[in-house]
């Protein structure tokens, strides 16, 4: 009978586990398929109607039109097949016997007479995809009244130049507190809890406070706007996450092996370099994982250190110039934005075997 209740409670247990996982699969999932669908709408579909149009659902559509007067007042109740409306019900449309009267142009004096059907927007495009990676086209009026096409820039050289600041902002960072955590977890050395104190307490250190002072330094050493400058800023504001998470793992590893490492001669490189990184491959790769999200969507700091010039420019701050300056590009945003997802999901699902792994790594003793 009690194995029968554990049995029935274990059952009850992973059903809602598996609710919980299944809205939150759901809560992810909606909105990056209403990504994915918008980026291959047409500018004027994603403009008129959302992206869920394009599933079957009951619309309006335009059956007949009606011309009226071209003298009538709008500011008067218009007469239309013997009912009287105002121009404000026109324009939001109004229903009568199951159809719906709306202006088609009210300049014209045009109605259109909608009955809903069945329907779906189907109308798919990969001229988003093409502006943002080939560069927006731009005509040009000459002196001499020709028109000239001009080929905008795309996006190729921001992804280049967004590789070339993720790739050594993750991979330095993690070499340093690896090195690090290895030497607070097992190296006796003088002032050792004060520095590993003085990391923590740097974790809840805004960001923000420490980029002026930083800037101005940069600027002094002519650092600012170079590559290697927004590598060490990375590599500042990363440090003391990374050290106190690979700390936790590096920690909870048997003495033994220490132990055993030292009786056999082996310094602490040798340690380090054959047991610690073999081991410590889980956490690795779920802090790599953290790191590299947050350096390929940062958008501040290169802001601030790397700068905006074409030359330099990283994805995040290519994708907010799309919008251009008065924001009529807006709707490329979608494939731009599903092109600098596809990067960190493949990183993600590369590595995703260790994910769970690395942040379960430390947390338990034995």
């Amino acid at each position: 009978m009690r194995k029968a209740k554990v049995k029935g409670q274990k059952r009850k247990a992973n059903w809602i586990v598996n609710l919980v996982l299944g809205i939150i699969c759901i809560v992810w999932f909606i909105p990056t398929l209403g990504l994915l669908i918008s980026s291959v709408r047409p500018a004027a579909d994603i403009l008129q109607s959302g992206w869920w149009t394009v599933f079957p659902h009951r619309q309006w559509d335009t059956v007949s039109q009606l011309k009226l007067d071209r003298d009538t007042d709008l500011r008067k109740p218009i007469t239309v097949n013997g009912k009287t409306f105002s121009d404000d019900q026109l324009k939001a449309g109004v229903e009568v016997d199951g159809q719906r009267l709306i202006w088609e142009n009210r300049r014209a004096r045009t109605l259109d007479v909608q009955e809903k059907k069945w329907g779906a927007s189907t109308d798919f495009t990969l001229q988003n995809y093409e502006t943002v990676l080939g560069g927006k086209q731009y005509k040009i009026t000459q002196p001499d009244g020709t028109i000239k096409t001009e080929q905008g820039s795309g996006m190729g050289r921001s992804f280049w130049n967004t590789i070339a600041v993720v790739i050594p902002s993750t991979v330095i960072p993690i070499f340093i507190a690896s090195f690090a955590a290895y030497a607070f977890a097992w190296l006796k050395f003088r002032g050792r809890n004060i520095f590993f104190i003085v990391i923590i307490a740097l974790l809840v250190v805004p960001l923000q406070v420490a980029l002026i002072p930083i800037l101005r330094d940069y600027t002094t050493l002519g650092l600012n706007g170079t590559y290697f400058g927004i590598w060490m800023a990375h590599t500042a504001f990363g440090l003391p996450l990374i050290t106190y998470f690979m700390y936790n793992s590096i920690s909870q590893l048997p003495k033994d092996l220490f132990e055993s490492a030292f009786m056999d001669g082996a310094t602490n490189f040798t340690i380090f370099s054959r047991l610690i990184l073999p081991l410590s491959v889980p956490a690795l790769a779920s802090i790599s994982i953290f790191q590299f999200l947050w350096v390929w969507n940062d958008y501040l700091v290169s802001l601030i250190f790397l700068g905006s010039q074409p030359e330099v420019q990283v994805l995040s701050m290519s994708i907010a110039n799309l919008v251009g300056s008065r924001g009529n590009d807006w709707h490329l945003l979608t494939s731009a934005a599903f092109i600098s997802m596809l990067t960190p999901l493949a990183v993600f699902f590369a590595l995703q075997k260790y994910f769970v792994r690395g942040l379960l790594g430390g947390s338990v003793k034995g």
